[in-house]
């Protein structure tokens, strides 16, 4: 059976076999190829672009390997995900994204070169990035509770000791 175009994308972008620099030279191609392509969606974010996924790599001048990388990646930020698991390049797809989402999303990925697009500023204020930012960083911070001994006040606030009130076996 033949692989879909998800699986290639993944097998030439992942490869364990593949010469490093060649790898490199290709995430480089990518990154700078998916920043001309948001930098045009964040231009207009209300508009839905929608085509097949050969449209889409033709209006955005990039291969369509290019464009099935770019749909991987911004499939957990659309209003609607793609079927980018079976999708062939005749699949029509829609690129409607939601922005609070894509933002943090792009926050999560550490894609500093995109969550600092300028487009952004037309989109949030300066302090509402800044919001979106501090949100996904703490999403992602584990905070262990502090441990509650059993000579300690009780955390529930009766007063007394935790072994006399909640810490009773």
């Amino acid at each position: 059976m033949a692989k879909t175009l998800l699986e290639q994308w993944r097998g030439t972008a992942y490869s364990e076999t593949a010469n490093k620099g060649d790898l490199q030279r290709l995430w480089a191609d990518y990154f700078e190829k998916e920043k001309n392509i948001y930098i045009s969606l964040l231009s207009e974010p209300d508009t839905e672009v929608k085509g097949s996924v050969k449209e889409l790599a033709e209006k955005y001048g990039v291969s369509l390997m290019i464009m099935v990388g770019f749909l991987d990646g911004i499939n957990d930020s659309l209003v609607e995900a793609n079927p980018i698991e079976e999708m062939d390049e005749d699949t029509v797809v829609s690129l409607k994204f939601d922005k609070e989402l894509l933002y943090k999303n792009m926050v999560a990925a550490g894609a500093d070169w995109l969550y600092s697009l300028e487009q952004w500023n037309d989109i949030f204020t300066p302090e509402r990035q800044k919001e979106l930012y501090k949100e996904q960083k703490r999403s992602t911070t584990i905070v262990n509770e502090a441990k509650v001994y059993p000579n300690d006040p009780c955390p529930c606030g009766s007063g007394k000791k935790y072994k006399k009130c909640c810490g009773k076996n």
